[in-house]
């Protein structure tokens, strides 16, 4: 049983660096055919009928978007499809109220299946950001802090790091649900101890003071974004692995007490005996990560508002 605060970290842990840079602010985007958007003032856990983290795990919803309780952060987070080591430099742009006033979102399309995808749900999720919350983004590139993700070993791959098999099912898409759960909630496994659904980040079950995640059929930039979340390392993670293609890997670590365990709770115990983040790293997928600096891109705030009325 994976403990509550778990929710929050994922919240949190959304803030991250750019992946996938897509349009330009002048570029015409979807957008939703009604909305609505109200303040939050309860004390209710936030939830969502869509998953809200960076992967490609979604619900369909048959057009139907309702979030409640999360912050303005997040739903930047989600629209922008950004992970990974950004999350201070992002919160640090954005107004104090961006990230302790909640909000409830509800919104809906013409009903197009088309339109019924965790990328189009982003992108209609600008639209909503930029005509009720007044937002406008650029994106900028600079010299950087980093680490170089590399192989241990020159073409070899660790036990729990594989090629995602050519044919095998695989399935972005949760249970549907009016309270579906969000990305990062323990599921079923297939052979290898993999997800079962594909495209995300999703936690597995683990002993007693370890963490244990992983994902299928994802590149390995995708995977360098998401060590960044998982080791807390506060800078971005760089490909420098030369592997094409999409992958399979399961990580399984006890983390450290003055990082991530903060956001578990007191109740959360890291087991001593299991190993580090970057142990597990090495060991168990076959990667280094290397300090460097590099050329990295970010996404910067310009403008920003409370949100108009309905």
């Amino acid at each position: 049983m994976i403990p509550k605060p778990i929710v929050s970290v994922t919240a949190v842990l959304l803030l991250c660096s750019a992946v996938g840079l897509l349009e330009a602010q002048s570029t015409v985007l979807p957008s939703f055919d009604v909305v609505s958007v109200k303040p939050n003032n309860s004390d209710d856990q936030a939830r969502a009928n869509f998953p809200l983290g960076p992967g490609d795990v979604y619900v369909t919803n048959g057009g139907y978007f309702t979030a409640t309780g999360f912050p303005l952060a997040t739903y930047v987070a989600f629209a922008y499809k950004i992970m990974g080591s950004d999350a201070q430099a992002v919160l640090a742009q954005l107004p104090g109220w961006a990230s302790t006033e909640r909000f409830d979102i509800q919104a809906r399309t013409d009903g197009d299946p088309a339109k019924d995808t965790k990328d189009q749900m982003r992108l209609m999720m600008r639209s909503l950001l930029a005509d009720r919350f007044k937002l406008t983004v650029h994106y900028e590139t600079r010299d950087a802090s980093v680490f170089a993700l590399t192989l241990q070993k020159p073409d070899k791959m660790g036990p729990q790091l594989q090629a995602h098999p050519a044919g095998a099912e695989c399935t972005t898409v949760l249970a549907n649900g009016a309270n579906s759960p969000p990305t990062g909630v323990p599921g079923g496994t297939v052979e290898g101890g993999y997800p079962t659904q594909c495209g995300g980040l999703l936690l597995l079950p683990s002993p007693n003071g370890r963490l244990r995640g992983g994902a299928r059929n994802v590149t390995m930039p995708f995977i360098g974004n998401l060590l960044t979340n998982i080791g807390a390392l506060g800078r971005p993670v760089v490909d420098h692995t030369g592997l094409s293609g999409t992958f399979d890997f399961v990580l399984e670590f006890s983390p450290d007490p003055s990082s991530l365990t903060q956001q578990l709770g007191p109740d959360f115990l890291p087991d001593p005996n299991g190993p580090s983040f970057m142990d597990a790293v090495k060991n168990q997928l076959g990667l280094k990560l290397e300090s460097q600096k590099a050329s990295a891109q970010f996404l910067m705030i310009d403008h920003v508002e409370r949100p108009t009325g309905n």
